[in-house]
């Protein structure tokens, strides 16, 4: 069974609003085996909200629409939900007495408006709302239902899990929906799509989504079974082969970030961890602490953007500074040396580079180009530099920088460097 989602409100359509209602409703219908095909933003229009229900309902069994059940004049889902469904608004006494005798609790007076809130759609049945004024309400139109929810997120769900999980749940075929998510890094993403896509395009079921960002490379796979074994066994025929074609390339199985995998590797190691960074100011240490329990392995780090800060803090030779330069293989190495022999860590890692817009001169007199990157690496295995170009501008920079370090680092606790 599918379903479709409707947010209404032009503060959604703004920057400054985001519609998190849909995230949680998808999450529960997920769990009833009803998958959400589509979802939309409306305005407080009144003849586009009603034409887009009318599509929707022609698509999907299930229709649910967040928000605009206020009593404002731009509350229009009321009545946009009626004209679509070629229905009355009925006005109901029970409700309006309802909310008078709420008002006075509060020991407030009414406002004539709120009354707008007790008109009902004919055939309508009303979801009651604990939580506020706006009454939910549930329908049910030539083999579909819609749902009426409330806008305020604790108000729909209070509504959502009462009144219409139940309800739902007499009416959903049995189904399950398990997911997969596989992250990879160090290729691209057409590169990884041609690798696997013989894979994956041999299914229907489950359906494959491939997702670039900052240099991880998500592969989410979706089954829909008539049981949750049966949806799990699926997911593995599928995501074993792909597995194996990615070989070292792939850090997670189960969506969990580089810098958790990497973490999960130091611990296991009983590795201890410092950073030294140029280029990206810092990035490197926020991305690692940002993992639980990263003080197990992380013991501190270094931002060092200038030469002086580099002799000065890590000690480093302002000789290997002058010959080679601050953006080199060998500046990177003897950061990550330097970083590991200061704090007494197993492992060093440091980044230095041009992260732009403008190019920077070598001892040499050669330009460098803003994207040059270096990274280095200090550990029981010894010592070595790698250098990348990456494109983009100087935030790009600076997260592929993050990603490449910690990728590095993953691939030498692996033996696999």
């Amino acid at each position: 069974m599918n379903a479709e989602i409707i947010a209404v409100g032009s503060e959604m359509l703004t920057p400054e609003r985001v519609d998190t209602n849909s995230l949680y409703l998808t999450a529960e219908l997920n769990k009833l085996g009803v998958e959400v095909v589509a979802k939309s933003v409306i305005g407080d229009d009144r003849d586009r909200l009603a034409d887009a229900v009318a599509h929707a309902l022609r698509r999907s069994p299930v229709l649910i629409l967040s928000g605009g059940l206020g009593p404002t004049e731009d509350d229009v889902t009321r009545e946009a939900v009626a004209q679509a469904l070629d229905r009355k608004l009925v006005f109901d006494s029970e409700i309006a007495a309802a909310l008078e005798r709420r008002f006075a609790q509060f020991k407030r007076k009414m406002a004539e408006n709120n009354r707008r809130q007790a008109f009902v759609i004919e055939g309508a049945d009303v979801l009651a709302n604990e939580r506020g004024t706006a009454p939910g309400q549930w329908l049910e139109e030539s083999g579909s239902v819609m749902m009426l929810l409330p806008g305020p997120p604790y108000e729909l769900r209070s509504v959502f899990e009462r009144q219409c999980l139940p309800r739902l749940a007499r009416i959903v075929p049995p189904l399950a929906i398990r997911t997969c998510e596989m992250r990879a890094t160090g290729i691209t993403e057409s590169e990884l799509d041609q690798l696997i896509a013989p894979v994956y395009k041999k299914y229907d079921n489950p359906a494959t989504t491939i997702l670039a960002s900052d240099g991880t490379i998500q592969i989410h796979l979706r089954a829909r079974c008539s049981t949750a074994a049966d949806a799990d066994r699926l997911l593995a025929e599928v995501a074993g082969p792909i597995q194996l074609l990615l070989g070292h390339r792939m850090y997670s199985t189960n969506g969990d970030s580089l810098e958790m995998v990497v973490g999960a590797l130091l611990v296991k190691a009983h590795a201890t961890l410092a950073v030294a960074e140029s280029c990206t100011g810092g990035m490197l240490g926020e991305r690692i602490t940002s993992a639980a329990g990263s003080s197990r392995y992380f013991l501190g780090g270094f931002v060092t953007y200038q030469n002086a800060m580099k002799v000065e803090l890590l000690a480093m030779s302002r000789e290997t500074l002058e010959r080679f330069g601050p953006v080199s293989a060998e500046t990177a190495a003897a950061m990550a040396a330097c970083a590991a022999r200061r704090t007494g860590a197993t492992y060093g890692v440091a980044i230095t580079g041009v992260a732009g817009p403008d190019p920077v001169a070598a001892p040499d007199g050669q330009l460098l180009p803003a994207g040059a990157v270096y990274v280095g690496i200090a550990g029981p295995e010894g010592v070595r530099a790698v250098h990348r170009q990456f494109p983009g501008d100087r935030k790009r920079v600076r997260v592929f920088s993050t990603q490449l370090a910690l990728d590095l680092l993953r691939r030498q606790l692996l033996g696999k460097p």
